[in-house]
């Protein structure tokens, strides 16, 4: 048994964190829509200064985890912008692409990032989301920086 069995493997016993479960979320998906027969691919992306800043340093200590599994994690400039973005991986019922269906996509940010990417988010729940896409969002706050 290796340590990343724990992002994988569908059956055992593993202790996780709350941030190597978050990890394991869009890996776990991937499989999911694969073993369903679909083509989809993932986003991760939001700031990595958000009190879920852990997520993105395990994130890329996955790496090798989530290109197998077509998961592409890119911290973005600001919430936003990673907003953004995501709201534009669900275009691909208008704007179709040649490897994918559908992207699953997850965001993560802290309460002020939330009120930021506002706009983002009001544009992107009134477009919706691809016939086999999906968004999470994800948004931590810890004022007292614990």
């Amino acid at each position: 048994m290796k340590i990343d069995d724990r992002l994988t493997e569908p059956r055992g016993t593993f202790f996780f964190s709350g941030i190597s479960m978050l990890v394991r979320l869009p890996l776990e998906q991937a499989q999911r829509d694969r073993d369903h027969g679909l083509a989809t691919g993932t986003l991760v992306t939001g700031y990595p200064g958000s009190p879920l800043g852990g997520y993105d340093l395990q994130l890329a200590k996955a790496g090798d985890l989530l290109d197998k599994r077509h998961v592409r994690f890119i911290p973005a400039g600001n919430e936003e912008q990673a907003a953004t973005a995501l709201m534009g991986t669900q275009m691909l019922d208008q704007h179709p692409h040649s490897d994918y269906v559908g992207v699953n996509g997850f965001w993560y940010g802290k309460g002020p990032g939330v009120d930021r990417a506002g706009d983002a988010f009001k544009h992107g729940n009134f477009a919706g989301t691809s016939h086999s896409g999906s968004v999470v969002v994800l948004s931590g706050e810890d004022h007292d920086a614990k």
